[in-house]
């Protein structure tokens, strides 16, 4: 049985979106962009999230960050410690420090990282255990860094496609489910061809159960989705993720962030979640 869990999130209006740089292979500059039907499409992710209990709370958009729409890069969550980000681009370099100060205004303790790393674009937690991408834009040396941080296991894992060039284009996390006890099992979904072969099989390993998913459905950033334990968000164009979920017992619950993914983000790239210190 699939449960639901409580969410909170941290979003930001993408009032100022557009495409004006390239810094992953999905921008394009001089391919128009509209913004305001990124905040239309923005504004059915908030507002869903919101029908179905969650809390969202939201941060500012600063004039000439275009990218602060993508809250999961600002920083990871834990326990009420927040670790900001550090950006391997110079074009992100601005966001760093509103959202180390929105985390300390909100009662967070915030850690200023040593190491580039990009948040929960590459680190996400599963139960106890923190997965960390590397390849593209957060550093091996963030791995142990963050692991010091929030004292848990980091498992590194290393992407070979520039097109998921974060962890979360590339992995969805489904469970933890929480039960008697605590955590009872935690899983993933995974695109298999976004990883080096090594990275391939320790996550055969660990999750044996994962749902892995297509080519096909990975190319339309089908993985970059949010889960609350039975609802999973994910992009209506990843049909056969979606039929994948269904079967497992999960709610698949499309939002359209097409508009978004022009800049190389989807649902979880827009999407922080804020784990304690309400």
């Amino acid at each position: 049985m699939r449960i639901q869990q409580h969410r909170r999130y941290l979003m930001c209006r993408p009032e100022h979106f557009t495409v004006s740089y390239r810094i992953n292979p999905w921008m394009e500059p001089t391919r128009p962009t509209d913004t305001d039907r990124a905040l239309s499409q923005w504004q059915a992710l908030y507002d869903t999230y919101l029908d179905l209990g969650h809390e969202v709370e939201l941060i500012d958009p600063v004039q000439g960050l275009p990218d602060m729409v993508y809250t999961a890069n600002g920083g990871f969550i834990v326990d009420g410690r927040a670790l900001g980000v550090k950006f391997r681009v110079d074009e992100r370099r601005g966001e760093e420090q509103p959202f180390m100060d929105w985390f300390d205004a909100h009662g967070f303790e915030v850690v200023r990282p040593d190491a580039v790393q990009e948040g929960e674009g590459d680190f996400l937690l599963v139960g106890d255990t923190i997965l960390g991408g590397s390849g593209f834009r957060s550093s091996t040396e963030s791995h142990r860094e963050i692991g010091e941080v929030f004292e848990r296991d980091v498992v590194t894992l290393t992407l070979v496609d520039p097109r998921f060039y974060h962890l979360d284009t590339a992995i969805a996390v489904l469970d933890p489910v929480e039960g008697p006890g605590g955590v009872e099992r935690a899983n993933i979904a995974y695109l298999p061809s976004a990883f080096d072969a090594a990275s391939r099989r320790v996550l055969e390993e660990r999750y044996p159960d994962a749902v892995l998913v297509s080519d096909d459905d990975g190319a339309v950033f089908g993985l970059n989705a949010a889960s609350d334990g039975l609802n999973v968000f994910h992009s209506p164009r990843a049909t056969g993720f979606a039929a994948q979920l269904r079967e497992r017992g999960y709610n698949a619950v499309a939002v359209d962030l097409s508009e978004l993914l022009l800049g190389g983000g989807g649902i979880k790239c827009c999407t922080l979640e804020l784990r304690g210190r309400a």
